[in-house]
């Protein structure tokens, strides 16, 4: 019996958890359109605003290399463009280049100190190192820069859950539900946090909200077959384990 209840919280303690994704930041001429490829230079902007721009739009499109691509071209006509390295990191860390993540948004901090969304993406690669007081650093920083931020929020209570902050982790959560009542992520963090705490209804309660918002997040649906397994409820984790690997085959290990 002792082994199975150090099993379920080794499982409470590792439960994946998705990394919050960083939207593209704002930049200078928002209200500008973007134009084809062939036709970025015939923007109103200035060249590197179109590349710029271009760059941003590109990451809401999940162009991960032309993100890159516009963003190096755009540091290339300005490299006094903060917002440009952001952006240009946000895209590194999306395809698994922490240090240029790391480089790109230290440049920007560089540039410009108040910019709070470069705090917020190098917490977010620190984290993914697992360099949790310097993920907590950053994102300390960007919430005092930003406190409407919900990213800042859950990034820190990520590295304070795997610091073993869970009330902190929960706090965290909380606050960035409260200004982005529709946050998947924050409800994922919650109820990771919640069942390591061993409020396993919470963590069901949180996940399922989770998967109410977003019904094709596997790590919702981990997150509260593992309460429920924790709950005596067997059959409730497997079909929850199920769906998790009919979401993420690739990850059923």
């Amino acid at each position: 019996m002792m082994r199975f209840v150090q099993f379920l919280l080794c499982l409470l303690l590792s439960v994946t958890i998705a990394q919050p994704s960083q939207a593209a930041s704002s930049l200078t001429h928002t209200g500008a359109a973007v134009a084809a490829k062939a036709n970025v230079s015939e923007l109103s902007t200035d060249e590197a605003d179109a590349y710029a721009l271009r760059c941003a739009a590109e990451l809401d499109k999940g162009d991960l290399d032309g993100a890159i691509a516009d963003g190096t071209k755009a540091i290339e006509l300005n490299p006094q463009n903060a917002n440009a390295y952001v952006n240009r990191g946000i895209a590194k860390r999306a395809k698994g280049d922490l240090d240029g993540a790391i480089a790109d948004s230290t440049k920007a901090i560089e540039l410009d100190p108040e910019n709070a969304d470069a705090y917020v993406l190098r917490s977010a690669a620190r984290m993914d190192k697992n360099d949790l007081d310097g993920a907590l650093a950053d994102s300390t920083r960007a919430i005092k820069l930003n406190p409407q931020d919900a990213n800042a929020y859950v990034n820190r209570g990520i590295a304070k859950k795997a610091k073993g902050d869970f009330a902190g982790a929960i706090a965290d959560a909380t606050k960035a539900i409260k200004l982005k009542p529709d946050d998947v992520k924050a409800y994922i963090l919650r109820s990771a946090a919640k069942a390591a705490n061993g409020d396993l209804a919470g963590a069901i309660a949180d996940s399922a909200k989770a998967v109410e918002l977003k019904p094709d997040n596997a790590e919702a649906y981990v997150n509260r077959g593992v309460a429920k397994l924790a709950k005596a409820d067997p059959d409730g984790a497997i079909a929850d384990f199920t769906r998790a690997i009919e979401l993420k085959p690739d990850d059923a290990d």
